[in-house]
């Protein structure tokens, strides 16, 4: 007879064959009623809602978020398909989101479908799902992303709410600045008689900068006999000049987040006491904090149903204990490339102690942070030299958030747009505040974000003078509901007046952080 441990092994097996086919929303007859019941006994398994499940890490806390959030998106895509097939679409204001490059998990996803029955699904953490009734628009006009049957640009623009104009108005100016010439959305307003709405994107388009297609839209709509009356429908002026050349969303969007956020830091900051006359005794009072901040610095990880945790569970060696002992050698591995890490940053802020501009510094060396970061770790062979080739090849997660960071493609479009605002930006409050979020709001790379995140905003603040400031492991909590503020609702106050208490503190003399000897 097997032992318990080769039966837990065997419904692994069965577990990892549907991970290797990207199935995220498990049916309850993909596998066996035997090695779900393990599976759920272990905590390996968890269910939905009747009959579907996902995947969860072996460690997963009781109540942790993580897996439901970063499963959430390729849970709803096969639900939705196996559910409706293609006879789908998510609604407008949610289609208008995606286009605009943001995947936060929703509060509530709505999804029109001729079969729908007019009621909520409850989803885990207070997330659900409504079907609504609804015939859908011509198929032209539906597209997939992502696996996910969404309304095109020109057809959520159209068939949008009014109110996200001024609830979103970094999303919907994102999608705006991609739609390159009239055409692409007049003929679904005149086909329609939409002249309500003809004003309004008229407006919302001049708003923008998009005078062409605001003109088009009012003198083609006038001359196929509508009474069209323009309204701008955002309230308040666009805060920055948008690219219309790229039709990727994201550098507008980053420039966008960076110029509604910058205000709002500036009036919540000291002003910068300037590069100091001292720089030796300043870059020694960094030094002299070194341990503290390392201990202070924190990092999240993931894992995942793996070929290796099969072979130990059939071996007999999974166990907290093995497992804790295997956390603690990595961890030494990361304490060192913290270290390492923390040599080429000082040398970094000495650049920028003898003027040279704090976001031509980052964008030369923050590849270099990172590939200290991790060095030690590829000597002990925990990662793959291979991953300190550039930014991550991968899709990422954040621990418990809804945000989800940008795609692969999206890296590369903004992460250089980072480094230009960093550049060009004045004010080192905003630079320290904003490098950071944004930073992890991009996520790069595979791991060490955090970490990574945290020096930039280190290496800004002593851009103006301000003193090395440590987010102390203490009020994590705060600083991370302080984050998700910023990622998903891009209400960046809570950061910067929380940032900025830690810097008045620092520079009192009285640091929050613990000090470790």
């Amino acid at each position: 007879m097997a032992a318990p441990r080769e039966k837990l092994a065997q419904a692994l097996e069965a577990l990892k064959a549907l991970q290797d086919l990207d199935i995220v929303a498990i049916k309850k007859e993909e596998i066996s009623r035997i090695h779900r019941e393990r599976l759920i006994r272990s905590h390996f398994l968890k269910e939905v809602i009747k009959g579907w499940f996902i995947a969860t890490p072996e460690d997963e806390q009781f109540g942790d978020s993580t897996t439901w959030y970063t499963s959430y998106w390729g849970f709803c895509s096969r639900y939705l398909e196996k559910r409706f097939y293609d006879g789908y679409c998510l609604s407008a204001d949610q289609s208008l989101l995606m286009h605009a490059g943001n995947r936060t998990v929703p509060y509530q996803l709505i999804v029109r479908s001729s079969n729908g029955s007019n009621s909520i699904t409850p989803l885990p953490f207070n997330t659900s799902l409504f079907s609504m009734k609804s015939q859908l628009p011509n198929s032209a006009e539906i597209m997939e992303r992502d696996g996910l049957f969404i309304l095109s640009l020109p057809s959520s623009l159209i068939h949008c709410s009014p109110s996200i104009f001024s609830k979103n108005p970094t999303d919907v100016r994102t999608a705006l600045s991609q739609i390159s010439d009239s055409s692409e959305i007049i003929r679904l307003l005149i086909e329609n008689g939409h002249s309500t709405i003809a004003g309004r994107l008229a407006g919302a388009f001049r708003n923008t900068g998009q005078l062409k297609i605001a003109t088009d839209i009012l003198s083609i709509m006038k001359a196929a006999g509508y009474d069209v009356r323009e309204k701008d429908p955002f309230g308040s002026a666009s805060p920055v000049k948008l690219s219309m050349r790229d039709r990727s969303p994201y550098v507008n969007r980053i420039r966008l987040m960076w110029n509604e956020m910058r205000e709002v830091i500036i009036r919540n900051f000291p002003e910068a006491p300037g590069i100091p006359q001292n720089k030796k005794t300043f870059l020694q009072s960094i030094e002299e904090q070194y341990i503290t901040d390392a201990y202070h610095s924190l990092s999240i990880e993931k894992y995942k149903v793996s070929s290796e945790l099969i072979e130990r569970v059939r071996q007999g060696a999974w166990n907290p204990k093995k497992n804790k002992e295997d956390q603690q050698h990595r961890e030494a591995m990361a304490a060192r490339g913290y270290w390492q890490s923390t040599i080429v940053v000082m040398k970094s802020i000495e650049r920028i102690l003898q003027k040279e501009n704090a976001g031509d510094v980052a964008y030369d060396d923050h590849g270099l942070w990172y590939r200290e970061l991790w060095a030690p770790s590829v000597l002990a062979g925990l990662i793959k030299a291979s991953d300190l080739a550039g930014y991550r090849n991968n899709q990422v997660y954040i621990g418990s958030s809804k945000h989800v960071p940008l795609n692969v493609e999206a890296v590369r479009d903004a992460m250089p747009e980072l480094m230009s605002l960093l550049s060009s930006e004045p004010e080192a409050s905003v630079r320290a505040v904003l490098g950071h979020f944004i930073f992890v709001y991009i996520h790069p790379y595979s791991d060490g974000n955090g970490r990574l995140g945290r020096f930039l905003m280190n290496v800004m603040l002593c851009s103006g003078g301000y003193p090395w400031t440590i987010i102390p492991v203490e009020q994590r909590n705060v600083y991370m509901a302080a984050l998700e503020k910023a990622s998903v609702d891009l209400d960046i106050e809570p950061l910067a007046k929380f940032i900025s208490m830690l810097v008045v503190q620092t520079q009192k003399g009285t640091p929050l952080a613990r000090r470790i000897i």
